[in-house]
């Protein structure tokens, strides 16, 4: 739980997905052997610094949800609410922004693809992210940032508290 005047994104993108098929569609890509390894991991590591999502925004591509599952196996004591929404397919930004702007929980999750991640997750700390991983934010690449606002609908760019970049432990995924 998030103490009032407070609130904790968990920005995820998707980890590393399967190109064994070259006619599957790209939003139908499930994630490979080291995508599940890696969501298994991510989820691990919110278990163990207490961080549950009270709500969860995904992308409804494959490899977001497979993403999800993965994580809340691990993760989860009770179920927040998830929602999967087309607009965070590839989404920009802007978008991402909008749709956490209308988040109703303390504590979001939202599950997303590069490049529009990464550049989202770029604009929400107030200083500099000092990692060598940030800017390419790789798969199941996860930045917990924390707000000092009453509403999502308060959330802006560039007024965020970063408390922890995660990065899978098996580089290259």
């Amino acid at each position: 739980m998030t103490p009032l005047g407070h609130r904790r994104l968990i920005l995820t993108r998707h980890a590393k997905s399967s190109w064994d098929d070259p006619l599957m569609s790209d939003h139908d890509r499930p994630l490979n052997a080291r995508g599940i390894a890696a969501a298994r991991e991510l989820g691990d590591f919110l278990a163990s610094r207490g961080l549950e999502p009270e709500e969860v925004l995904c992308s409804t591509a494959q490899r977001t949800r497979e993403t999800w599952d993965r994580v809340a196996g691990a993760v989860l004591e009770t179920r927040p609410e998830v929602r999967y929404l087309d607009a965070l397919y590839h989404a920009a930004p802007d978008v991402m922004l909008a749709h956490l702007r209308h988040a109703t929980q303390p504590t979001v999750m939202m599950i997303g693809h590069n490049p529009g991640i990464a550049e989202f997750a770029a604009r929400l700390p107030a200083r500099p992210v000092f990692d060598p991983d940030f800017r390419k934010f790789p798969t199941c690449a996860t930045l917990i940032i924390d707000f000092q606002i009453d509403d999502w609908s308060e959330v802006k760019p560039g007024f965020g508290s970063m408390l922890d970049f995660f990065t899978p432990s098996n580089r290259g995924a």
